[in-house]
């Protein structure tokens, strides 16, 4: 029994290294590759009401700029082609 709680709390915590290191990772202009935005702006749009909305432009913005800002929102001077990207009325186009 106590064999199977430490794998499984080694297990946990090493899923969780992982996707703190591919988190770590977005930010940054020309940081990403387009093979890893899907995964940077699943975590950006994860705590949004308009998920599809959200991973539909940010990827959209990831494939033009190659990075996406850290965390689940703000922090857009991370990356300045992002952040300056605007929709035909002037607002931020990427979330």
């Amino acid at each position: 029994m106590a064999n199977s709680l430490s794998f499984s709390v080694v297990l946990i915590f090493l899923v969780f290294s992982i996707i703190s290191f591919d988190v770590s990772k977005a930010g940054g202009e020309g940081s990403l590759t387009i093979d890893q935005c899907p995964g940077a702006c699943a975590y950006r749009c994860s705590n949004t009401q308009y998920r599809n909305a959200c991973l539909e432009f940010c990827n959209k913005c990831c494939d033009k700029c190659l990075c996406v800002p850290s965390g689940t929102y703000g922090h857009k001077e991370e990356c300045p082609c992002y952040n300056n990207w605007k929709t035909k009325e002037g607002g931020p186009k990427c979330p």
